[in-house]
């Protein structure tokens, strides 16, 4: 627990501007195209939301963290607009999976824009989606929607969660604590016990 708590303290003497940078960064990153394989994200947000206290704060992550990752999927729009069908070729879509892609080109036929907002927490597929939605020309102004509101449920999960962690050390620390002192307060009477029973002991003719 002594490096978990660790890392919050770092993050707890992080300037805003920098702890801001570091989410919004992660955030693009976990919702770039590929990207969200290799990089951390979910991990990283949780941290920095656990080590960000008070309200306004951990609002103004939500909001950094959540433009960020709206901000990841639009690269992979783009790129399929772009691209088209192609992008089932890409070296990188092959490194990823092609089966993962495929996956996700199903959904957003079946779904259309919605597919972007469901499939926000399916690993790998997630950071596809966007990409097939704009190979499969869905329009931007229902792709857009469903991001925001894919990318909020994703934020809203992660820094909620990251500030639950936080408060839970805390209180296990205070548990930890207060267990400690019990036990040290057990061996001292225990200690003072057997003293005085070995002194009457040998007192005793």
């Amino acid at each position: 627990m002594s490096w978990i708590q660790d890392v919050l303290t770092a993050v707890s003497e992080m300037s805003p501007a920098a702890r801001f940078a570091l989410a919004s960064a992660f955030a693009f990153a976990e919702s770039g195209l590929g990207a969200g394989m290799f990089v951390p994200g979910e991990v990283a947000v949780l941290a920095l939301s656990a080590g960000t206290e008070g309200t306004r704060p951990l609002l103004a992550l939500f909001l950094v963290v959540a433009v960020s990752s709206s901000a990841g999927d639009h690269i992979g729009y783009f790129l399929g607009i772009r691209y088209g069908e192609r992008m089932r070729e890409t070296r990188l879509v092959r490194r990823i999976g092609q089966h993962h892609w495929d996956r996700a080109q199903v959904l957003c036929h079946r779904h259309g824009a919605a597919a972007v907002f469901l499939t926000r927490l399916l690993p790998v597929v997630r950071t596809l989606t966007p990409a097939t939605a704009g190979v499969g020309s869905v329009r931007y102004l229902r792709f857009l929607p469903a991001s925001l509101a894919g990318a909020a449920m994703w934020s809203a999960l992660y820094v909620s969660a990251g500030s639950l962690v936080s408060a839970s050390l805390r209180e296990a620390e205070t548990l930890v604590a207060n267990i400690l002192w019990v036990l040290l307060g057990v061996a001292a009477a225990l200690t003072v016990g057997v003293v005085w029973w070995r002194r009457r002991r040998h007192r005793t003719p």
